[in-house]
């Protein structure tokens, strides 16, 4: 299985976390994929490509989500936006229920 297949299945994980207002550990969503949390980076980012890449306007940026346990934060690989609280108000309210899962081919596509 490659990272936008890996991918296609984390989506509906993060619209659920969006649709409850919260955030995710990437060691609890590791335990929810069977992935481990070091492994998750590149699995998230089609999805980062993704959203920055739909049009006509970009879309929230959805693995803002997933963020280190001790700093609240998401990692490194993230560089979809810069103020997270921001993001995660964003991500929040958007209306990810009425927007269409991405595929695998459409998450690769998207990917620079």
């Amino acid at each position: 299985m490659d990272a936008s297949e890996r991918a296609a299945q984390i989506w509906p994980v993060l619209v659920l976390a969006a649709h409850n207002r919260q955030t995710l550990t990437y060691d609890l969503l590791g335990q929810i994929i069977g992935v481990p949390h070091f492994g998750l980076g590149q699995l998230l980012e089609p999805i980062q490509a993704y959203c920055q890449a739909h049009k006509p306007l970009e879309l929230p940026p959805l693995t803002s989500l997933v963020v280190g346990k001790d700093d609240g934060m998401p990692g490194s690989g993230f560089i979809a936006a810069s103020d997270i609280p921001l993001a995660h108000a964003r991500v929040f309210n958007y209306d990810w229920l009425g927007e269409r899962t991405p595929m695998p081919d459409d998450l690769r596509a998207a990917k620079p």
